[in-house]
């Protein structure tokens, strides 16, 4: 096993103590550290002193509205957010994804499931470890992936979240290079379908916002429709 410290952590917030119980040992047996917390109040004082890699986040909090929470979470953590929910309809799943959640689990679940999900979205040592760098520049904007945040020319920062950042990374890495959906699924991870689908064109959207870009007609993240995206940027790496 792996060194403690070197393992991914996972927080799981669920009101349920057998479910937070099978979700640990899972999680645990498949080589992450795992916490669990049966209330947001909890969870919230706990982020003062950890920094979870990934959060597996019940809707049905007792103490807290579960879409908030996640809304929070997405703009101020680095953390991959998973909602696992017994609202199995397509519009909470996009209410979810729109408000900055990675994926949506919906009860009941499997619990391999729940583990290759959550290995989809935390990359792997050996991939990070490859990446060119922490810091992006291009077209006078900073990306700053360690802070989790984009600095405008004028020295302006706006926090993106974890889901958002892994976008704008897989645009940077590849510039000048069209990206297809397909190749978006591959990279990023997650079920597929019209809820990945509506979740990268929300993504998109954020980053374009962020980055001051006409909607209309963008000047860096272009859609080529039909076949994908196109970063126009030159970047430099550090």
């Amino acid at each position: 096993m792996p060194d403690t410290a070197r393992r991914p952590l996972v927080a799981i917030l669920d009101d349920e103590a057998e479910i937070r119980r099978l979700l640990c040992s899972a999680l645990e047996e498949a080589g992450f550290r795992t916490q669990g917390f049966a209330r947001a109040t909890e969870f919230e004082a706990a982020l003062r002193r950890m920094a979870p890699d990934a959060i597996l986040l019940d809707l049905g909090l007792p103490d807290r509205d579960g879409l908030a929470l996640v809304q929070r979470l997405a703009a101020e953590s680095g953390a991959a957010i998973l909602i696992i929910s017994g609202r199995a309809q397509l519009q909470d799943r996009v209410t979810g994804l729109e408000l900055g959640a990675d994926d949506y689990i919906a009860k009941p679940f499997e619990l391999a499931e729940v583990v290759a999900r959550v290995r989809a979205r935390l990359r792997r040592p050996a991939a990070v470890a490859a990446r060119p760098g922490h810091r992006a520049r291009f077209s006078g904007w900073t990306a700053d992936f360690d802070r989790y945040a984009l600095i405008s020319p004028e020295g302006r920062e706006a926090p993106f979240s974890h889901a958002e950042g892994e976008v704008l990374r897989l645009f940077l890495e590849s510039p000048r290079r069209l990206i297809s959906r397909a190749q978006m699924l591959e990279s990023l991870g997650g079920a597929g379908g019209e809820s990945f689908d509506r979740a990268m064109d929300v993504r998109i959207s954020r980053l374009r916002g962020k980055l001051g870009e006409d909607p209309k007609n963008p000047r860096l993240i272009k859609t080529i429709y039909g076949a994908g995206y196109i970063f126009l940027g030159e970047v430099s790496w550090e």
